[in-house]
């Protein structure tokens, strides 16, 4: 696996990977701004209470709130983007690294924007079920948003890339199969999204990552004759 995330790196000097790389970026920013702008004018433009000081304290701790949700919230909002540009990336890794492949399983628009949507939603509803154990029990925060988004990750960016080469029920078969690997694979992808700029980068490095180990694994089955 750090062979595949040194591997997904590399991809980035990709000419049609920066394109997808850069469309990530600005749909993520979007976004957020678009959340960022609407809360804070709520907040800035209605009176809750009618009391100043309160009022004013209520804005100030829903200016800290709107960044807690953005930052526990990020994995959803970048994955959910990288699921509608997913072919252009895994389209560059398979032609540097795994020439000759036949052509990929057909996906609709409306099946890829499904899969992002109820993924972001997903992710969406058990970090928040999981928030007072970030805000309640701080020490455990961590262990919680790693396990919780590396599972969520891994099985998501796992099934983004093998759709394209499976149907749905033996990509599911697959990714119960390596279960482990994948939850790793997905924390190293959580750890990242949480990093200031490179998390970024996640949307295509998350991707490319995920192309390498689905094909790895992919290998694997074949030389053990399980596949």
């Amino acid at each position: 696996m750090i062979r595949a995330l040194f591997l997904a790196f590399a991809q980035l000097s990709d000419g049609a990977v920066r394109r997808v790389l850069w469309l990530g970026i600005l749909g993520a920013l979007l976004l957020f701004l678009a959340v960022a702008t609407g809360l804070g004018w709520t907040f800035a433009h209605i009176g809750i209470t009618g009391i100043g000081w309160l009022d004013a304290l209520i804005e100030v701790l829903g200016g800290v709130g709107v960044l807690v949700l953005a930052w526990i919230l990020f994995p959803a909002v970048v994955v959910s983007i990288s699921g509608l540009l997913v072919d252009g990336i895994v389209t560059a890794v398979e032609r540097r690294h795994y020439p000759g492949l036949p052509p990929p399983r057909e996906q609709g628009l409306g099946e890829q924007a499904w899969l992002a949507l109820r993924f972001f939603l997903v992710v969406a509803a058990l970090n928040l079920v999981a928030l007072p154990v970030y805000l309640a029990m701080p020490p455990l925060a961590p262990f919680v948003f790693y396990l919780l988004n590396g599972y969520l990750l891994g099985r998501e960016y796992f099934e983004a890339v093998a759709f394209r080469r499976l149907e749905p029920a033996r990509a599911r078969l697959m990714r119960r199969a390596y279960g482990v690997r994948l939850l790793l694979g997905g924390m190293a992808v959580a750890f990242l999204s949480t990093l200031p700029l490179l998390n970024l980068l996640v949307p295509v490095v998350g991707t490319a990552f995920m192309t390498h180990v689905f094909h790895g694994l992919k290998e694997r089955q074949r030389a053990s004759g399980s596949w």
